[in-house]
């Protein structure tokens, strides 16, 4: 891996700080994230929606 400047360095570490203090402020909260994995956004957490926007429209669609 290449190494950072200190200054590029300290900036990616708070960052990710930031990110790790909202997604777990979330989970306390009971809120669902939407988060990057495998090239694809995903939802996490337990109230996350177990459907897509577009499959639920198509069968909404299908039942009219």
């Amino acid at each position: 891996m290449t190494q950072l400047a200190p200054d590029t360095q300290e900036m990616l570490d708070s960052l990710r700080t930031a990110v790790a203090d909202t997604l777990e402020r979330k989970r306390r909260l009971g809120q669902y994230a939407v988060i990057w994995q495998d090239g694809k956004p995903v939802l996490v957490g337990e109230d996350a929606p177990t459907k897509r926007v577009g499959e639920q429209n198509e069968q909404d669609r299908e039942s009219h």
